[in-house]
């Protein structure tokens, strides 16, 4: 069985009377933008098994937005410390910890980590995720422990303002 992996940042977030960058929260284009995008995955029929958000307001607040609408339990989400300004490396490790029993997981997460870590991952070639953006990437894997740099197959990339959709 192979794993399914989604890269998932964070929607458009609200640089006003912010207290710190974590407690950033989504404005309301990231508000709309984050059901939109999960609606998205449900057309493809892409539901994770697992959703590992970075607890940061504006990772959790998105991550519980795609639970709603793919109809994953909110409080089954996985808050993940260490992906909050994580670099690839690091989110290689936390991808490599995750549970072998799941095989399709979301992770939601920050840039600049998220995008470097899928160029590292596949073929992706991304310049920059956008925020709301979905990057989707399959390994050839029984076991998380199993990726690693270049072992990733690059499925999609969607971003709210793609004209394809």
């Amino acid at each position: 069985m192979s794993k399914k992996l989604l890269i998932i940042r964070h929607a458009k977030s609200d640089w006003n009377n912010i207290l710190s960058d974590f407690d950033r929260p989504l404005n309301n284009r990231g508000e709309n933008n984050a059901p939109e995008m999960a609606e998205r995955l449900v057309k493809k029929n892409l539901i994770p098994e697992q959703i590992v958000s970075s607890p940061a307001l504006r990772a959790i607040t998105t991550a519980k937005a795609f639970a709603e609408v793919l109809e994953i339990k909110k409080s089954e989400i996985k808050k993940e410390n260490n992906i909050y300004e994580a670099s690839s490396k690091t989110l290689l490790k936390i991808i490599n910890e995750f549970d072998d029993s799941k095989n399709f997981i979301a992770m939601f997460g920050h840039n600049p980590g998220l995008t470097e870590l899928c160029n590292h991952l596949c073929d992706a070639n991304l310049y920059n995720i956008s925020t709301c953006g979905i990057v989707m990437i399959e390994f050839p894997f029984k076991n998380w422990n199993m990726v690693n740099y270049r072992t990733g197959e690059f499925k999609f990339y969607d971003f709210p303002k793609n004209e394809d959709e």
